[in-house]
């Protein structure tokens, strides 16, 4: 409890300090077009208002969590990195502690039904399975998702530092976002 009041309290600080600002909280199916510079994202689980908000490019989560009304009791914090930014269209989504996410039904996390890995949800690990990845490069694509948010498309792993032409063709059927 303690925890969750002090994050919501450090979170407030961020915001003051230079943080991207909100736009404008809204929710409802009738939102309204996202304009230059903005981003739409829906925040759900442990926090006071979930829904949708639109924030300005360059957000992180914990603008999201503080557009949301900040994080409640029983929120997980392990389960959240607050720096990461987030892109549009992204579910951002607060578990509550020794909550298991959902759609996982006990299925390995980060790889889907059909068996591919989605970069956007595998740890170090799982993305070591895949052909010619060993830990820097697995290290590789976490530290760019963490840095520019989800991947939007499996070419995108061009920008991870060390995956070139040959290496993403080799990828290109293996993974998911």
């Amino acid at each position: 409890m303690l925890v969750a009041l002090a994050v919501t309290v450090a979170i407030g600080m961020f915001r003051t300090t230079g943080a991207p600002e909100i736009v404008q909280a809204t929710t409802g199916a009738d939102a309204p077009e996202v304009g230059p510079g903005e981003i739409y994202v829906h925040v759900s689980g442990a926090v006071s208002e979930p829904g949708l908000y639109r924030l300005v490019t360059g957000a992180r989560v914990f603008d999201a969590v503080a557009a949301a009304g900040g994080l409640l009791d029983d929120a997980d914090l392990e389960a959240l990195n607050l720096a990461r930014a987030v892109a549009d269209g992204e579910q951002v989504r607060v578990p509550v502690v020794g909550e298991t996410p959902p759609g996982t039904d006990g299925a390995e996390a980060g790889i889907g039904a059909d068996g591919r890995i989605d970069l956007n949800a595998a740890d170090a690990a799982t993305l070591e399975r895949l052909p010619r990845v060993g830990p820097a490069i697995a290290a590789r694509i976490i530290e760019w998702r963490d840095a520019n948010g989800r991947f939007t498309s499996v070419e995108d792993l061009r920008a991870v530092p060390g995956i070139g032409d040959k290496m993403l063709a080799a990828l290109r059927d293996l993974v998911t976002v």
